[in-house]
């Protein structure tokens, strides 16, 4: 069901009862700086009412005798003018405490949010975020945070408007019960105009915090596509795709704008003509005796008084819409299941690799239609295991199994004999590190994306520790040559550097952590022949040298790469359909002969068409990763 049919006129009274459920969220999060605004808008309200009272009494104590004797009192009109002065700065002393409370309680709520939402986003496994657009998921952690907690601005106003319009009320049936009565008529027509907004506006605000975020989504993957859209001249299909998404955008505002234009003046005049009606009435009554001048003005400047309590709230019950949609989107978010559960066993510790065994593993991306089925092999402290197979093997998702980042449907993976499921929460990521075929960089320097801001031991990297790391991975050649070596900042997505160069820089920082289990997913595919040959006896000497010792899982492709392993798992259609040396597979199974050659030659392995679907789903699974 869409945001905008949960809107539906049924539910709009229960729109409006969520909306204050939000609203008590927020103070019971800030209840100091809620109440710091709360008084200062009461003070501003009992001041503004205040002003009717010193108004009525220069009226009939200084004006009126002023009128009829044609002298007035100096000491009478000090006195009036302090009057009006003091109350005067105690209000604004009002408005300054109220603007000053509800912009923190904003703002503190906003970031709450957003924090929280950033801590559910890194928590959710990968399976949870390939099913969500990108564009999706910025939009919660903004826009939809801003709508939720918009209410907040003027809900110090409201409350403290409340308290102004019935004391203004009380004070106006004191004057004159008549002039009161007659008065408060306007409230009925001003519900009725707040419940015509409410039915005309709420769809139209729903509708156009859906389009936000598809525009967002629109945004989001055109400019991450920007190589496909420029290389195939799709630059004028994608603006008008965005540019039809905008105007469904702007019309949907452009109406809620136009219900608002006419609401707004309508709410500021029915009270005016309640005061219209009311000095007649008055007139009438002063005229007969019923009453006295200063009454009727006072009855009839807190008549105007009254108007913008009315007005305060109608504006806080106009944010309410929006604010639940956006309050909807993102508790969706926050109450998303399929978060990891987490032991409290801590990562076992070696001065070698790790013994890493994968025990009868199943998993599918979709139930019933398994990637991955009874795969079973054992990765002793500091070996080398290739994975090989064909496209849609299920090898990238076999990485994510071994990385923890999603859990199996059957079968377990244990590190050191400690199930993965065990560990707590950073233990895995502590002593393992996986290095992907699309390398990630951050707009940072070389020694930021090598190093992460993490802290080795007791204090950081040590700039020796990351050129070893580099040279490992023999990348100090071209960063050395960069304008200011570790300092040179790489650009969005590392686009200063080549694809190879990139790789590089990744795989270099996975090594500098010293990893006891190092996953390469194909990791040095963009990389040349010779210098992969280059990155491999490094991690070979490694090894052999003792220092470090990390076991390897390689998913691999090149005879260079495979021939590095101590044993190759040969995958085929989500099953082990052979291990053992590289020699030893090549002599006994053709097909693993066959892929290992095609590759090696530029060709495609054959594939069985009946697999052909089956492919697809593998590779879109893993483009989205």
């Amino acid at each position: 069901m869409s945001e905008t049919s949960a809107l539906s006129p049924a539910n709009r009274a229960a729109t409006t009862l969520e909306g204050f459920k939000v609203i008590w969220v927020a103070i019971k999060r800030e209840p100091w700086v809620f109440t710091l605004s709360t008084i200062g808008s009461l003070l501003f309200g009992l001041l503004t009412v205040a002003d009717a009272w010193v108004l009525g009494w220069s009226t009939e104590h200084v004006l009126l005798p002023a009128s009829r004797t044609g002298h007035i009192d100096s000491t009478l009109l000090v006195a009036v003018l302090a009057l009006f002065l003091g109350v005067a700065l105690l209000r604004a002393v009002g408005i300054v405490a109220r603007r000053l409370g509800a912009g923190i309680m904003q703002y503190r709520m906003q970031a709450h949010s957003r924090r929280a939402v950033t801590r559910q986003y890194l928590s959710l496994p990968m399976e949870w975020h390939q099913k969500h657009p990108t564009g999706e998921l910025l939009s919660n952690a903004n826009s939809d945070v801003e709508a939720a907690w918009g209410p907040i601005a003027p809900l110090p106003m409201a409350v403290g408007t409340v308290a102004m319009m019935v004391i203004a009320v009380v004070q106006m049936f004191l004057a004159d019960v008549v002039l009161a009565l007659v008065g408060l008529l306007v409230f009925p027509a001003v519900i009725a105009a707040n419940l015509a907004y409410q039915r005309y506006a709420s769809p139209l605000m729903t509708r156009a915090q859906e389009l936000r975020a598809e525009v967002s989504e629109i945004a989001h993957e055109s400019f991450d596509g920007a190589m496909v859209v420029k290389t195939l001249g799709r630059e004028g299909e994608e603006t008008a795709r965005f540019a039809a998404k905008v105007r469904e955008l702007r019309d949907v505002n452009t109406r809620a704008g136009r219900i608002r234009a006419a609401f707004d003046p309508t709410l500021a005049a029915l009270p005016n003509l309640g005061v219209l009606v009311v000095l007649a009435v008055g007139v009438s009554r002063v005229v007969n005796g019923s009453t006295v001048a200063g009454d009727v003005v006072t009855v009839a400047y807190l008549l105007t008084i009254v108007s913008f309590p009315i007005r305060s709230i109608g504006w806080l019950l106009g944010e309410f819409p929006r604010s639940v949609v956006g309050f909807r989107r993102v508790s969706r978010v926050l109450a998303a299941t399929g978060e990891m559960p987490y032991g409290d066993a801590p990562a076992p510790d070696g001065a070698h690799g790790a013994r890493l065994t994968v025990e009868h593993l199943a998993y599918s991306y979709v139930p019933g239609q398994r990637l991955l089925d009874d795969v079973e092999f054992t990765v002793e402290p500091g070996r080398t295991v290739a994975v090989v197979g064909a496209t849609a093997s299920g090898k990238s998702t076999l990485t994510s199994l071994v990385t923890r980042l999603v859990d199996p449907d059957r079968g377990r993976i244990t590190i050191d004999g400690v199930d993965l499921r065990d560990l707590a929460p950073g233990e895995l990521a502590r002593i393992s590190a996986v290095v992907a075929q699309t390398a990630f960089l951050f707009d940072d320097s070389v020694r930021g994306n090598v190093t992460l801001d993490a802290q080795e031991g007791a204090g950081d990297f040590s700039d020796e520790q990351v050129w070893a790391a580099l040279r490992a991975a023999q990348a100090d050649g071209f960063v050395a040559a960069l304008p200011h070596g570790l300092d040179t900042r790489l650009g969005e997505r590392g686009t200063s550097l080549s694809g190879g160069q990139r790789q590089r820089i990744s795989l270099a920082r996975a090594l500098v952590r010293r990893p006891r289990l190092l996953v390469l997913d194909d990791a040095t595919s963009a990389v040349d022949p010779e210098v992969e040959a280059r990155i491999l006896a490094a991690l070979r000497d490694g090894r052999d040298g003792g220092e470090g010792g990390a076991s390897l899982v390689v998913v691999a492709y090149r005879k260079a790469t495979i021939a590095l392993a101590d044993e190759v798992v040969h995958l085929d259609d989500g099953r082990i359909a052979d291990r053992g040396t590289h020699a030893e597979l090549l002599a006994r199974s053709p097909s693993y002969a066959r892929l290992v050659n095609a590759y090696e030659h530029g060709d495609h392995p054959e594939c069985d068409p009946a697999d052909i679907d089956g492919d697809v789903d593998e590779l879109t699974a893993e483009g989205s990763r």
